[in-house]
């Protein structure tokens, strides 16, 4: 189980690795904040009083990093210093950049594994050829946040990557699967496909640990229906200027304000003026009631977000369900 880069700082991290799951610090659009979040994180976890953590031979949770973003050259000393156990990969701008990071991971930190996050089986083949990744985190159209505009949810996209995977020969390489995963039984159904482990990332929203306006909390822990009151959108990418992101990427957030807008045919000029507005306020845009300006990123599980507790609680809790469901599965 693994708690993925999406507002994901040193404490969501340090507490789901602590609890036995994998936790990752998410990628950013600043090395040196990266660097800051890897140095409180290190400091942290080599007094834990988890020994297999404190003792850990490399740092023992993940980092993200949107490639499209951040420069290859930059981020190359940041594992080579920190040398964190996972360095995950997402949003490169063609397929074959992917090969240029792992490569270059490997390089400057052998024993760092390397995950990429893609949302296609035809990418995912690609990728398992090309970058040979340890893993491959299969995205399903229900995440919240950035994936493939184009795309599938993981009940069929799992098990059809998992066939193609078998049929050429790349079994060993561990699939992982996210999207609308939220609790044990989540955990249980995505195993069954062919998952050997998950990764939540709306999920842990609702953790007392992640790095989130108070209003953006509030507006999750209210939503109910994720497939109502979530939507894919470009516009989301689009509200502060010119879309930045690959063109095959969309976004999931909840259908604010500024969405309903443009559904109901206000120009994008207009939106974005009120949208740059509304981020100066004291909630920064965020609003319950759908009535933001801002994106809050969140996946079609938000429905089962129904509070806040700590990451070792939930991480714990969602295991207990898993081993639960399973056992009822079997018994049938």
């Amino acid at each position: 189980m693994a708690a993925p880069p999406a507002s994901a700082g040193p404490a969501l991290a340090i507490a789901v690795t602590e609890a036995g799951g994998l936790g990752l610090i998410g990628g950013r659009f600043s090395v040196d904040i990266l660097r800051t979040q890897l140095q409180e994180a290190s400091q942290t976890l080599k007094s834990s009083t988890n020994s297999l953590v404190a003792d850990a031979a490399l740092l023992p949770i993940g980092v993200g990093f949107l490639t499209f973003v951040l420069k290859l050259d930059d981020v190359l000393p940041l594992i080579e210093e920190f040398r964190p156990c996972v360095v995950w990969l997402f949003v490169a701008r063609t397929l074959e950049g992917y090969v240029e990071w792992a490569e270059g991971v490997r390089r400057v930190s052998p024993g760092t594994k390397v995950w990429v996050q893609t949302g296609s089986v035809s990418a995912a083949l690609h990728i398992a050829k090309t970058a040979k990744p340890d893993a491959l985190c299969i995205q399903g159209a229900d995440a919240g946040g950035h994936g493939f505009e184009k795309g599938a949810g993981i009940i069929s996209l799992l098990p059809e990557t998992a066939d193609a995977f078998r049929n050429e020969g790349l079994s060993h390489i561990p699939l992982l699967a996210a999207g609308g995963i939220m609790d044990g039984r989540g955990v249980a159904a995505a195993l069954a496909l062919g998952a050997e482990g998950v990764v939540m990332g709306t999920r842990f929203l609702g953790s007392r640990e992640v790095e989130i306006h108070p209003a953006y909390q509030a507006a999750v822990l209210e939503a109910q229906d994720g497939g109502q009151v979530t939507v894919r959108s470009h516009l989301f990418d689009e509200l502060s200027g010119p879309n930045m992101w690959p063109e095959m990427y969309d976004g999931r957030s909840l259908a604010i304000q500024s969405h309903k807008d443009r559904v109901d045919g206000m120009e994008l000029e207009e939106i974005q003026r009120l949208h740059n507005e509304a981020v100066k306020e004291r909630d920064e845009g965020f609003k319950t009631g759908l009535h933001g300006r801002a994106a809050i990123w969140a996946g079609t599980g938000v429905g089962l977000v129904s509070g806040v507790e700590g990451a070792r609680e939930i991480v714990e809790r969602v295991r207990g369900e898993s081993r639960e469901a399973l056992g009822r599965v079997a018994g049938l």
